[in-house]
């Protein structure tokens, strides 16, 4: 089955590097670095020479990276003989550990993974000689992780969740993916929950540390600009609909042109770059008076703005510094939802969608919590929004129950640190 699946893999590679290609278009970080994607690299993307050694942290986009960032601090610290090697698989995701990990300097590297045929994958581990991998949340690749093993590299999958959907999905691939489930040394799971799926998908060492997010501290200065936005907007109530998908703005705006003039601020922030403008044309087209980022901390008559447009990567922060209640997209329509932790973080009140099972976990504790609340529609959006925005009561409860929350399951990054010990001291 598995080379079957490299066949498979080299058939489709042309298309691979065409679409790569296209997107680049629009993100034009897509089309640099191509040969790192193909197992080629300079060797300047080595540090100090072939004696570096490297703590590999795969974090295949935006999301991962920014949850690495508290482990990736500690193993740092801990490690000072060591340099950490960050790959990714997306543009933004490579822009974000620019934003989040510029602060080590050269003591991180930066590449992107290879597309997982055994030959490229040997290519990679060829050159950085990493003396671990930590892979995160649900990055199984069936031949990187064989080729792993085979150049005596162990392999950690870290912060690691599998919902009931991608357990049954995985299933139907049992052939292709749970020898390579097997094959890893150690999982650090979320929750009892995913730590029970993933032995049910064939993972030997499992323990629940949590989740990495929780430990993510959110920059002062990202905290500084969002509440200095909030200050120029004065007091008018702000209600963020955070990292919306696809499908969602088009049910969020219709609603809200519906509902007419309201006595709060609506902030949507697309969870993809490439859909901004797009975004943009849809609150337009509804007749809605828009601001985008760039206006934030300005001097606009804010009374006479329906809509902002949140148009900046890597100020997500900024976006819930400034927000009183905020709605996590990916939840409206059947995606999984997106993280909520980041809101619960900074105290403010949240509303999720029908479907989180991405995050289901953590989700329904919040909720049991009284930190958040579910909605089934763009229409009970506006209701919760319009009830919570009235009982200035029931927000100042759900900002305690999600700083309660949020520091009550704090400590994984330490958790995980101990699991990989031993890994490192092979």
């Amino acid at each position: 089955m598995r080379l079957l699946y490299s066949l498979v893999w080299w058939l489709v590679l042309p298309l691979v590097l065409l679409r790569l290609w296209r997107r680049g278009r629009k993100e034009p970080g897509y089309r640099a670095h191509v040969g790192e994607r193909l197992g080629f690299y300079s060797q300047e993307a080595r540090l100090s020479g072939p004696q570096a050694r490297f703590i590999w942290v795969h974090a295949v986009s935006v999301g991962e990276t920014r949850a690495a960032e508290p482990l990736i601090d500690a193993l740092l610290q801990q490690y000072p003989q060591h340099s950490i090697l960050l790959t990714c698989m997306t543009a933004t995701g490579r822009e974000t550990g620019t934003q989040v990990y510029g602060k080590h300097g050269a003591r991180v590297v930066q590449s992107f993974l290879p597309y997982d045929t055994g030959w490229m994958c040997a290519r990679f581990l060829g050159h950085f000689r990493p003396v671990v991998c930590v892979l995160m949340e649900t990055e199984v690749w069936p031949n990187l992780i064989r080729q792993c093993r085979r150049h005596q590299v162990p392999v950690m999958l870290a912060n690691a969740r599998l919902s009931e959907r991608s357990l049954r999905r995985g299933q139907r691939f049992a052939a292709l993916l749970r020898p390579a489930a097997e094959a890893i040394d150690v999982v650090a799971a979320q929750s009892s929950a995913d730590a029970e799926r993933l032995r049910a998908f064939g993972a030997r060492h499992v323990e629940v540390t949590g989740s990495l997010k929780f430990d993510v501290q959110p920059p002062a200065e990202m905290v500084d600009r969002g509440l200095a936005w909030k200050r120029a907007i004065g007091e008018r109530k702000i209600l963020l609909c955070a990292s919306t998908r696809e499908g969602e703005e088009a049910l969020i705006l219709d609603a809200l042109a519906k509902l007419g003039r309201t006595g709060w601020l609506t902030v949507i922030v697309p969870r993809h770059p490439q859909r901004f403008d797009e975004v943009a044309g849809m609150m337009q087209a509804q007749g809605l008076r828009l601001r985008r980022r760039a206006a934030l901390g300005q001097g606009v008559d804010w009374d006479q703005v329906d809509v902002v447009l949140g148009d900046s990567m890597g100020e997500m922060f900024a976006y819930y510094a400034l927000c009183d209640v905020a709605f996590i997209g990916g939840s409206l329509l059947p995606l999984g939802g997106q993280n909520l932790i980041e809101a619960l973080a900074l105290g403010k009140p949240v509303l999720v969608g029908e479907h989180t099972f991405n995050f289901l976990s953590i989700t329904d504790q919040a909720i049991k919590a009284g930190a958040a609340c579910r909605i089934s529609s763009a229409e009970q959006l506006w209701d919760m929004a319009s009830a919570l925005f009235a009982d200035p009561d029931r927000i100042a409860a759900m900002t305690h129950a999600a700083h309660g929350f949020a520091g009550a399951h704090q400590g994984a990054s330490h958790k995980t640190t101990e699991l990989l010990a031993p890994l490192l001291a092979r």
